[in-house]
C-alpha cells in the first residue's frame, strides 16, 4: 500500500500500522510535527564520549574502578553503554531476527497481537497507545512482552516460528539477569544494602521492540519525543541503524550503535531512590530515510503498589527532596503530565 501526504490510514482494516505500509512516497500529514518539535535537518553525530564500562573486569581487582565509570556515568549523562555483559552474541543476533521477521509478517497475522492494553501479555501497537486520539503520530510500531513471571505471559507470545518464545524467553532472562547485575553494582556504588533492587522494586520486567521503517523525510517528524523512562533502569540493543540520541548539557548528541553492546538508561525511579544523586537521560529516536531500524528495549518496572521514597543513607543533610509514593501513583502523574519528567517529579519534591 502506498500513501501520499493526503492519506490518513484506516484504523479498521490495520494499515494504521507503518510496518504494513510496502511503500511512502511521502510523509502523511498526521506524521508531521510541529516545527518547534521536529528534530530538524543538521546531522547529529555518535558521541565519542559517551561511557563504555566493560562488566568483564567486575569479578577481580578492577570490580571497583567499574563501580565508580558506572556512577560517573549516571551522574554526567544519564546513559552508558555496556560491553562484555554476558548475553552472547548469537542470542542477541537470533532475536533481533525474530523481531525483524515478525514485523515483515502478514498484516493477519500481526493483527493478532494488536492491543491497547498495558496488561496485555503480548501487544502490538502504533505511534503510541492512544493513536486514535493523537494530533501527530511517532513514526513507529511497538511489540512488547510481559516477561515476569514468565509462565503466566509466554503462552500469549507469537508462536510462529516454533522456535519463537523458546528464543526470546532465553533472552529476556539473560537481559534480566544482566540488569540485576548493573543495579546490584550501582548498590554497591552508593553504598545500599546487598539487593536493595530485588523484590517488588524490580518486579515486573518488559521486552519492548520499536520498529522504524524507511521515513520520506526524517527532518518532518520522530521516531519517538523526548522523553526520560519512568521505571527503574531500561537497556537498549540498538543493532546497526543510528537513531537514538541523548540531551547532554542542552545538546543533542548521538548514541553509536555499539557491535554486542548494551545501552543502560536509568529510570526515574533510580533518580528519586538516589536522592537526586543519579541522573536520568532524556533521550529520544528519530527516523532514517533508506533504512529500518528495530531495537530490543528490557524495561525492570516496580509493582504498582511498593512504596519508593530516597534511600535513608542518601538523604544526608540536605534532606530529603522527594515524599514517598507508589509507582502507579507517579505512573499515573507521568502520564497525566504528558510525560514530562521535571513536571511529574516537582509533584512529589518535598
Amino acid at each position: 500500500m502506498s500513501f501520499d501526504s493526503h492519506t490518513k490510514p484506516s484504523f479498521r482494516n490495520m494499515d494504521i500500522l507503518i510496518s504494513n505500509w510496502s511503500s511512502v512516497r511521502s510523509l502523511p500529514e498526521s506524521y508531521i510535527f510541529p516545527a518547534e518539535r521536529r528534530p530538524g535537518t543538521h546531522n547529529i553525530p555518535a558521541s565519542k564520549d559517551i561511557p563504555i564500562i566493560d562488566l568483564a573486569r567486575i569479578n577481580g581487582h578492577g570490580r571497583y574502578q567499574v563501580i565508580q565509570q558506572i556512577i560517573e556515568a549516571c551522574q554526567d549523562f544519564g546513559l552508558f553503554q555496556v560491553i562484555n555483559h554476558g548475553v552472547s552474541r548469537e542470542l542477541m543476533d537470533q532475536t533481533m531476527a525474530l523481531f525483524k521477521q515478525f514485523f515483515a509478517s502478514p498484516a493477519p497475522f500481526k493483527a493478532r497481537f494488536y492491543s491497547n492494553d498495558l496488561n496485555a501479555s503480548c501487544r502490538l501497537y502504533t505511534s503510541t497507545l492512544n493513536y486514535e486520539n493523537e494530533e501527530v503520530h511517532y513514526w513507529r510500531d511497538n511489540l512488547t512482552h510481559r516477561c515476569r513471571p514468565l509462565e503466566d505471559h509466554i503462552n500469549h507470545w507469537p508462536d510462529d516460528p516454533p522456535h519463537y518464545r523458546k528464543v526470546v524467553a532465553e533472552y529476556s532472562i539473560e537481559v534480566g539477569k544482566f540488569l540485576s547485575t548493573i543495579l546490584e553494582l550501582i548498590c554497591d556504588g552508593l553504598g545500599l544494602e546487598s539487593q536493595y533492587f530485588e523484590g517488588e522494586i524490580s518486579k515486573n520486567q518488559l521486552v519492548s521492540v520499536n520498529h522504524h521503517i524507511p521515513c520520506p523525510d526524517p527532518s518532518l517528524t520522530i521516531g519517538m519525543q523526548a522523553h526520560c523512562d519512568p521505571n527503574l533502569i531500561s537497556m537498549l540493543q540498538q543493532g546497526d541503524v543510528c537513531g537514538l540520541q541523548a540531551l547532554k548539557d542542552g545538546q543533542w548528541i548521538g548514541v553509536e550503535p555499539l557491535p554486542n553492546a548494551f545501552v543502560v538508561i536509568p529510570g526515574l525511579q533510580l533518580r528519586v531512590i538516589s536522592n537526586g544523586k543519579l541522573a536520568s537521560a532524556v533521550h529520544r529516536v528519530v527516523t532514517d530515510s533508506k533504512e529500518s531500524r528495530t531495537t530490543i528495549g528490557s524495561f525492570l518496572v516496580p509493582s504498582n503498589n511498593v512504596l519508593i521514597r530516597p534511600a535513608d543513607c542518601l538523604i544526608g543533610s540536605s534532606g530529603m527532596l522527594y515524599r514517598g509514593y507508589t509507582y502507579q501513583e507517579f505512573f499515573d502523574t507521568f502520564t497525566s503530565n504528558n510525560c514530562e519528567a521535571e513536571t511529574a517529579l516537582e509533584c512529589f519534591k518535598v
